[in-house]
């Protein structure tokens, strides 16, 4: 058998149907820690630059070609008859290939690209046609290895003897064989089975008893080779990928005061010395940077957060916006698709939506700008140095000139000249004796 020349190819088999899932929508759609299922495997795939990137999609094909649009060469499996047979969709798209051909799975997203460059060595130094990653835990296939350590053969459970059950080591079906050994193999698999599919397993078969050894490298942490099949597995998953988050993050230099109550997106930036608590979600694209200070049960959508920033408790940035250095955001205060300058500061139950906001200017405690006209959204923009009091409606389309200031408890519907005070509210009066007049009316001058 020739020697691989050094080319790799990958295959993604994603092509299930999910039935477990009780979803309207593929599996491999669904997100894990802020992104689809499937991107985490097609970006193992991209990591190792291969010649050929092929994705096996079925249900809702189209959907899942367009959420990963040229990141991938697709084809549809029709008819699913097994993991074997998705492979055999696949090979015409390799043409003349001569390589190494890997083969991953779309609802296994934990697995590391390090595990994958691992076995890739192991193939390389042996010269076997055929390596494959174990678990370190039982999986449905379990692993019998011969004296001399090498893969035997791959026994399911349900037809393990009861010394074979003690065995430890689970097939996680992920495989790296020669391309021309794969194209032999698959035309010699049957479905002579009870579910009447061609199984990927019974390759391992195939390489044995043509004398051929099968090289394995069992990883170190099980939870690289979890399949997603039900709600359940999905939520571990997540919870396992956000928890390798925050350690990338916290190998940076940022503390979370328990990563398990922070739910931190897969792409999240995080500057050195910020400080997030718990209760803090922050999902999407969103970068934050050094020395910020994310208090308790925030949530941060899709955002760009300058450094030295204070948010929270339970604030909210919403996508699209973007905080300069040292913005302060406190209690309940909400901000939406708005530019804050530096040293903006809000500091509890405020709204700043659709909104343009320059460096040093000030909310009150209720101010907000007032963006929907029932029609369209409306921008504001308010000026360097703007102070703004309580209970403040800024209803937009406005501008607030540098330096300006409005009145506790103003609705400004026109725009605010530099040094100006806006002010809509009347004089206060004190009506004596009223409350007295009131009781003697309704008969109830006793009454508490």
């Amino acid at each position: 058998m020739p020697e691989s020349d050094g080319n790799l190819a990958v295959l993604v088999l994603a092509a299930g149907k999910g039935t477990r899932m009780k979803s309207a929508r593929s599996k491999v759609l669904h997100e894990v820690a802020g992104r689809p299922m499937l991107d985490y495997p097609l970006g193992v795939a991209e990591a190792l630059a291969p010649e050929h990137l092929i994705a096996v999609i079925g249900r809702d094909a189209e959907k899942v070609e367009e959420a990963f649009a040229g990141r991938a060469t697709f084809v549809l499996q029709a008819e699913q008859r097994g993991t074997a047979h998705a492979v055999q969709t696949a090979m015409p798209l390799l043409g003349d290939f001569h390589g190494d051909v890997l083969i991953l799975y779309g609802d296994t997203p934990l697995l590391r690209a390090e595990s994958i460059a691992r076995m890739v060595e192991l193939k390389e130094e042996t010269g076997s046609p055929l390596a494959m990653l174990t678990s370190p835990e039982p999986l449905p296939g379990l692993i019998v290895r011969n004296a001399e350590g090498k893969v035997e053969r791959i026994v399911e459970i349900t037809d393990a003897t009861p010394e074979e059950l003690k065995i430890q080591e689970g097939n996680t079906g992920v495989y790296l064989v020669d391309s021309e050994f794969l194209a032999k193999a698959l035309s010699q698999l049957d479905d002579r089975n009870e579910q009447g599919e061609l199984y990927l397993t019974d390759i391992v078969a195939v390489a044995r008893s043509a004398g051929h050894s099968v090289e394995a490298l069992c990883l170190e942490d099980a939870d690289e080779a979890m399949g997603v099949n039900d709600r359940a597995q999905l939520a571990r998953a997540s919870a396992v990928q956000r928890r390798r988050n925050a350690e990338r993050l916290m190998a940076g230099g940022v503390t979370f005061i328990d990563p398990d109550a922070s739910y931190v997106d897969t792409g999240v930036e995080i500057g050195a010395d910020t400080l997030i608590e718990p209760g803090v979600v922050i999902t999407g694209p969103t970068t934050i940077g050094a020395d910020c200070h994310i208090k308790p049960h925030c949530v941060i959508e899709s955002s760009r957060i300058g450094d030295a920033c204070v948010i929270g408790p339970s604030a909210h940035v919403r996508p699209g916006s973007t905080l300069a250095k040292g913005v302060r955001l406190g209690n309940y205060v909400e901000v939406k698709n708005s530019d804050l300058g530096e040293g903006v500061k809000a500091d509890h139950l405020s709204y700043i939506g659709d909104a343009d906001v320059g460096a040093g200017s000030a909310f009150g405690c209720g101010s907000i700008t007032v963006n929907y006209d029932w029609t369209d959204k409306h921008r504001t923009t308010v000026g360097e140095r703007v102070r703004i009091g309580c209970n403040v409606n800024l209803v937009a389309p406005l501008t607030l000139e540098d330096d300006a200031f409005v009145a506790a408890g103003t609705t400004v519907t026109k725009n605010v000249a530099t040094d100006t005070l806006a002010v809509s509210t009347g004089r206060q009066r004190n009506l004596d004796g009223w409350g007295a007049r009131r009781r003697t009316k309704l008969g109830t001058k006793d009454k508490d």
